[in-house]
């Protein structure tokens, strides 16, 4: 059982060693693996909980050699070798099982580095992106305030030209007034001379009718 420990206790350092020290794929390899040794959990924690008891087994028998031992006042050479190879093998497993619980909080802390990474990487993104569109919007509103300003300019000179085309309104309508006047005048005028022409008229046939009467 001691070269199976051994051997268990070699693999353990070999994956924290690769856990914390990054070679290659090799890190993400072994993260992998403990992902799926994790699915597993209940496999995983029947065998903690064999070794658990074989550990306390081995200290129990270790205290009962040296209970032995004590009583006697030594120890025979069998109890010597037991004793040794009970606390080789109790130091094996607990050293495996210390071991397998500094890889498991490895594996814990190292999975939330990734996923903080991650994350990390998404907002990175999200604020590149909203750099973006804050660079985008400032665009338009660059191009909307000089739009904004054409517009204004255009506006400016359309109310020029109506205020020009309203003065020259005015100035026609002031000509027209007066023409109009002007033509009420000559009407008048022509009224009066219309009534002048049949006074003369008058005057003349009157005339004409005296000298008859005078050659008569």
């Amino acid at each position: 059982m001691i070269p199976l420990f051994f051997l268990v206790v070699c693999a353990e350092c070999l994956v924290a060693f690769l856990l914390v020290v990054k070679i290659g794929p090799l890190r993400e390899l072994v993260m992998k693996g403990l992902d799926q040794v994790k699915m597993r959990r209940g496999t995983v924690l029947t065998i903690a909980a064999t070794i658990f008891v074989i550990l306390f087994s081995n200290l129990v028998s270790i205290l009962k050699i040296q209970n032995k031992g004590s009583k006697l006042g030594t120890m025979t050479p069998m109890d010597q070798v037991l004793w040794r190879t009970n606390l080789l093998e109790a130091t094996l497993m607990g050293f495996s099982l210390f071991l397998a619980f500094l890889i498991d909080r490895m594996h814990h802390y190292m999975w939330k580095l990734n996923k903080f990474r991650s994350d990390s990487g998404d907002s990175k993104q999200e604020v590149e992106r909203l750099e973006k569109e804050k660079l985008q919007l400032k665009e338009k509103e660059e191009k909307a305030a000089e739009e904004v300003k054409r517009l204004q300019k255009e506006i400016s000179s359309l109310t020029e030209n109506l205020n020009k085309l309203k003065s020259e309104s005015a100035e026609k309508d002031k000509k027209v007034g007066t023409a109009e006047a002007h033509v009420v005048a000559l009407q008048k005028q022509a009224a009066d001379l219309l009534l002048e022409y049949d006074r003369l008229l008058e005057d003349n046939q009157n005339l004409q009718n005296q000298a008859h009467g005078f050659r008569s």
